[in-house]
């Protein structure tokens, strides 16, 4: 098990449109392939189409009218209630099916669901109540009774609404079109994007008009509204000329994921770094589509993910030109207005590492109006700290529809792995919606970690800023060679998700010897300090006392304590220094004071507070022989009833193995 303690979790407005958009997503992407399919059979076989066939064009409208539908029906509720809430979620969507006229994709995204929530709220209901031998005819019975009277309310209710809307939303963006305002899009699109918006935009709204459209008129604009590669590339092209340090360097592999790969992500922090680019990507993205108004250029169906191989496979026969204008003219309009601001910019952007994140980090904090509570595992200077109980076994990446930049962040961190000796380590990729509490670490972009850890909370998370050459990977390489070597499996490791606690080199001090770590005089059965700070000056006191750190070290622990809390779990906190904090330290120690009653820290009851200094990697070891114990109850119910020094030393007796 590994605890953390995190920032209040946010709850803005923003955060919600995302796991909106991230539920929505969850709907349309895993069958991404059934659209894709039904663009080459209507690209292929419809009277306009390369090859036009009447017969196999008969499959274009069953499966526009039922087949996607179904499928977006039976997807939506599986994802709330399982196999049992996807068949009466599609029993639900063929209401809102025979009830219109239109592709029911909204339908499907309503319907699906909402069955599969009701059939689940009503299962728990007679849970345990059912005699034996009567399960499958009450299960059987409920679903199907539930599945007819949604379908019915689907048919008679819900699918006239949803044309309604569909129609009202279609006359909006046929007044834009004819009033020449559809580019003015961008100025929420593009910003959209960059705050992970993008799926609540597209699959909510764009993919359902567009493939209306798109069966109407054989090709649509909305679908390259938000996938155009254009404004993306165009700033990764500028930063690749006029960036400098990290960013540059990175710019020209990140272009190329973006542009031929479609992950879209990979750019995202080369705005963060100076937000003021979005205006490149708005004014790209303004240009693409006036471009695609003009020339009346579309695609067929959805281009997923936005690469331009998927681009141009979408593009209906008549608007290669336009298309290809389109990314062209973008691209370029984009370039052009990220290179004046990267030239005309007074800080240099990208010079080194640390300033690259450190920009993004500062700008994120505009942004957001506050401190960020993720904001020094961007910059290194600080994290959340991690106890690890066991070796790290299964690593996943996770964004908002697990097939972009969690699939190239899996494979960039698993080749390191593997280079580090680690071949049996498994490094996955996940949509957040399908996270479970399976994985030993989670990692996510620091926009989405918080959505990430209400599903898995007993993973250690690492927020990440960019994909490609995250500093962060080495650290969790790191935490994996402490975790997994023999001798310090289940090391508390703070080396990826936290900073080290404080150790110092050895022309430093003399390093302590394995029995002198943890002795009786630094352990404390009643604790005298009644606040977070007085028990950190009480814990540091004791290492001082026994000359293993100066008085430095102490202001160094408070210092780490403001950055990031070093609140446990199970009653405990580990107070330490910076990792700059190296010099003030003599030799490795540990204190340990109990607090029967408790103290407030940080909102979290505290009764054990573990002062810990070390020199190189002991404190690696250290940390191990608490997680160990700390991780076993039974064990902590036996230091809450010590009543002698020597049987806390006899349970943190590894700790000076």
């Amino acid at each position: 098990m590994a605890t953390e303690t995190v920032a209040k979790p946010r709850t803005s407005m923003r955060v919600h449109v995302q796991r909106f958009g991230t539920f929505l997503s969850g709907m349309i992407m895993p069958n991404m392939g059934a659209f894709i399919a039904w663009g080459i059979i209507t690209a292929f076989f419809i009277p306009a189409g390369f090859t036009p066939n009447e017969e196999l064009a008969k499959l274009v409208g069953p499966m526009i009218t039922y087949l996607l539908p179904l499928l977006i029906g039976f997807t939506g509720g599986r994802i709330v209630h399982g196999v049992r809430g996807g068949v009466v979620g599609a029993v639900a969507t063929m209401g809102v099916i025979v009830g219109t006229d239109i592709p029911m994709f909204i339908g499907a995204m309503i319907m699906g669901p909402l069955t599969a929530w009701i059939m689940k709220k009503l299962d728990k209901v007679w849970e345990g109540r059912v005699k034996p031998g009567f399960e499958m005819l009450i299960d059987n019975f409920s679903a199907g009774i539930v599945a007819a009277a949604l379908a019915i309310f689907g048919m008679l209710v819900i699918g006239p609404v949803v044309k309604a809307f569909s129609n009202g939303a279609s006359a909006v963006v046929e007044f834009l079109v004819n009033n020449g305002l559809l580019p003015f899009t961008s100025i929420f699109i593009e910003p959209a994007k960059v705050l992970f918006l993008n799926n609540a935009v597209n699959h909510g709204i764009l993919t359902p008009l567009g493939t209306e459209q798109a069966l109407a008129n054989g090709k649509s604009i909305l679908f390259l509204l938000e996938a155009n590669p254009g404004p993306g590339v165009g700033i990764l092209l500028a930063y690749m000329i006029f960036g400098k340090g990290l960013a540059k360097a990175s710019a020209p592999g990140a272009a190329l994921i973006q542009f031929v790969g479609g992950i879209h992500e990979i750019y995202f922090p080369f705005v963060l770094m100076k937000p003021i680019i979005i205006l490149a990507a708005i004014g790209g993205g303004m240009t693409g589509i006036f471009t695609l108004v003009l020339t009346g250029a579309g695609l067929r169906s959805p281009a997923a993910p936005g690469s331009i191989i998927a681009v141009f496979a979408a593009t209906a026969s008549d608007s290669y030109f336009g298309v290809a204008l389109s990314v062209l003219l973008a691209a370029t309009v984009s370039f052009l207005i990220a290179s004046v601001i990267l030239k005309a910019s007074k800080t240099p952007v990208g010079e080194t590492e640390e300033d690259s994140l450190s920009a993004a980090t500062s700008r994120m904090e505009a942004m957001k109006g506050k401190k960020s509570s993720v904001s020094s595992t961007l910059t290194g200077a600080g994290a959340t700290t991690a106890v690890m109980a066991g070796p790290i076994k299964n690593i996943v990446f996770a964004c908002d529809a697990g097939m972009g930049s969690s699939a190239m962040g899996a494979s960039v961190l698993r080749n390191k792995i593997k280079a580090a000796g680690y071949p049996d380590v498994k490094v996955t990729n996940s949509a957040i919606a399908n996270l479970s509490d399976t994985y030993d670490v989670v990692i996510t972009h620091q926009d989405l970690t918080e959505r990430a850890k209400p599903a898995t909370g007993s993973a250690v998370h690492v927020s990440v800023d960019n994909f490609m050459n995250s500093p962060r990977y080495d650290e969790i390489v790191e935490l994996v060679k402490s975790s997994n070597t023999e001798g310090t499996a289940g090391a508390a490791a703070p080396a990826a998700a936290a900073a080290p606690v404080a150790t110092a080199a050895p022309a430093a001090a003399e390093a302590a010897t394995p029995s002198d770590i943890l002795v009786a005089d630094s352990v404390v059965l009643n604790g005298t300090a009644t606040t977070r700070d007085a028990a950190i000056d009480e814990a540091g006191r004791l290492l001082l006392d026994r000359g293993a750190v100066d008085s430095g070290y102490i202001d160094a622990m408070h210092e780490r304590e403001e950055s990031v809390s070093t609140y446990m779990g199970s009653f405990l906190a580990i107070p330490h220094g910076t990792n700059a904090a190296k010099d003030h330290i003599m030799k490795s120690a540990v204190s340990v004071i109990r607090y029967p009653n408790g103290i407030d820290w940080n909102g979290k009851e505290v009764k054990f507070v573990v002062g810990v200094a070390g020199i190189n990697n002991e404190h690696l070891q250290i940390l191990s022989s608490i997680a160990k114990v700390f991780t076993n109850k039974a064990q902590v119910a036996q230091l809450e009833a010590a009543t002698t020094v020597d049987e806390v030393l006899e349970l943190f007796g590894k700790v000076n193995a």
